[in-house]
């Protein structure tokens, strides 16, 4: 692949004697990926292992921009222009929506600001002032996209974005990353629901216990019925509509 931009290989993962991830390996240059899979596959694990935040084991290589990553702390490879959207927002109770944003101090420079993520979400604007765990369920999914943005990342890594959100929530989240990656931001994106997944990105990486166990397009996953049951568990998409 031509100007690859994140490039693991052979990623192990284990917390304890238990192997969460096996052996790894994908690329993606500046485009929107997803990663699919039902509960307990690694999918988690998989962006955890990319910011350095868990688990303690972890052997392979995971480089952006050609700059190995496996080993460093979080605030370092926050700093190569790598921000995560974690899955539940991981909100804090005492800050105010504004205060959230305001705590991000950017370490890259960008078109990410305060006011720039007010305009993207301008029901954010109007709660700036609410704790944030008081907003709603979208709102809290905005703020920590927003939060995210303020580091001005070359790469966005969302963990279940959509999850626990109403079907208009949703499609906010669906626009919003079809945006960045227009303005050239690249998306890894981890789902467990299919529309939200294939919506964002045409490439499918399709993860099954800790493994990357094929990789499909869009289109070809939503026309197969078989594999949206084997990999997914679920009745196809088509048949509900």
């Amino acid at each position: 692949m031509s100007d690859v931009l994140l490039e693991i290989e052979n990623l192990d993962a284990s917390y304890g004697s238990a192997r969460a991830l096996e052996g790894v390996s994908f690329s993606m240059a500046t485009e929107a990926v997803s990663v699919i899979g039902r509960n307990g596959m690694g999918k988690t694990t998989l962006c955890n292992s990319i910011m350095g935040i868990e688990p303690p084991s972890a052997r392979g290589s995971i480089r952006f921009r050609g700059i190995e990553l496996l080993g460093k702390p979080s605030y370092k490879i926050a700093g190569t222009g790598i921000a995560y959207v974690p899955q539940g927002r991981r909100l804090f109770q005492s800050l105010t929506t504004d205060e959230h944003l305001k705590m991000i101090k950017t370490p890259r420079s960008g078109r990410w600001t305060s006011a720039a993520v007010y305009e993207l979400f301008p029901r954010l604007a109007e709660r700036k002032k609410v704790s944030a765990t008081q907003l709603s369920g979208g709102e809290q999914q905005m703020l920590a996209i927003g939060r995210a943005l303020l580091t001005n990342p070359d790469l966005l890594i969302m963990d279940e974005p959509s999850e626990g959100l109403a079907p208009t929530i949703v499609e906010q989240v669906i626009a919003t990353c079809q945006a960045l990656v227009t303005e050239g931001m690249a998306i890894l994106l981890v789902e467990q629901n299919l529309g939200v997944a294939t919506e964002v990105s045409a490439r499918q990486l399709v993860m099954v216990a800790g493994r990357i166990a094929a990789e499909t397009t869009a289109d070809e996953l939503m026309s197969d019925p078989d594999a949206q049951r084997r990999y997914l568990g679920v009745e196809p998409l088509a048949a509900s509509h």
